[in-house]
């Protein structure tokens, strides 16, 4: 097992001083000091890699077992609570030890532009936009697929094949698919399939904001315009994140507001005709 990590470190160095693939792919330096790394203890780089790297005929069943598995890490929380910077962290955690990473987001989001996920403060790294995550293999290609060790998925609640992605990539592949996206909509519904993954991840990371109104833990996002359908592209002039009272208090004066409206326009409508 020792002999087969040294191999792959090796070749990971190798990999990554050859010339990039395409600007969405990285393979940024090995760096031995950072070896340790959450993720780098707990498996080499994937199947594909790991079995060109001569993992197969000298390797016990169970350490090939393990070579082929991948992982799956999701990241949730309301809006504003810091889940596209988590991802971007993680991924660059993994890439700092030496492994190839790629990174999508849904072509619905286009607040910042299509070529780069973008945290809420400008940080960027460049993406893939794509409208299903089941073509990504097919515009990678399937020799720069093979190449990437780490898939990082941002505002997962806009693909309808989650599940059957990252099952394929994590059980199939052995990629590590690290996930961040809302777990519910300003309703507190659940949102698209990414609940539909937590039976398959790893670890699950729940992240809070910070209320607007009062300053508590936030864990719901509050929509501000009167705007009913679920998925609603927007940032701080659309929702809010709200703590547990604000939350409530919150959709009562919408409510009401909304019941207001609808008065104004019926009377107008009424004198008009």
């Amino acid at each position: 097992m020792r002999s087969l990590l040294a191999a792959s470190a090796a070749s990971a160095f190798v990999r990554s001083s050859a010339s990039p693939l395409r600007p969405p792919l990285f393979a940024l330096p090995f760096r031995p000091q950072l070896s340790s790394t959450r993720f780098c203890a707990a498996r080499p780089v994937s199947a594909a890699a790991a079995k060109s790297r001569g993992g197969g005929a000298g390797c016990s069943e169970m350490e090939d077992r393990a070579v082929h598995s991948g992982e799956i890490h999701v990241i949730v929380g309301p809006m504003f609570a810091g889940k596209t910077t988590a991802l971007l962290r993680r991924v660059q955690a993994e890439a700092d030890t030496g492994r190839t990473l790629a990174l999508i987001k849904s072509d619905k989001d286009n607040r910042y532009g299509l070529d780069s996920v973008v945290t809420h403060d400008g940080t960027k790294m460049a993406c893939w936009a794509l409208p299903e995550l089941s073509s990504f293999q097919d515009k990678l290609g399937a020799e720069a697929y093979n190449k990437v060790d780490v898939i990082g998925i941002d505002e997962a609640q806009f693909f309808d094949d989650l599940r059957d992605f990252c099952c394929k990539a994590a059980d199939r592949d052995g990629k590590i698919v690290i996930v961040a996206g809302l777990d519910g909509d300003y309703k507190r519904n659940k949102f698209g399939s990414v609940l539909d993954i937590i039976p398959l991840a790893d670890s699950v990371t729940k992240l809070t904001a910070r209320c607007e109104l009062c300053g508590r833990r936030a864990f719901f996002t509050l929509r501000k315009t009167g705007d009913t359908k679920t998925e609603l592209i927007g940032g701080a002039d659309v929702y809010m994140p709200v703590c547990r009272q604000h939350y409530l208090d919150g959709q009562i004066v919408i409510e009401a507001t909304r019941i207001v409206l609808d008065l104004e326009r019926s009377t107008v409508t009424s004198d008009v005709k």
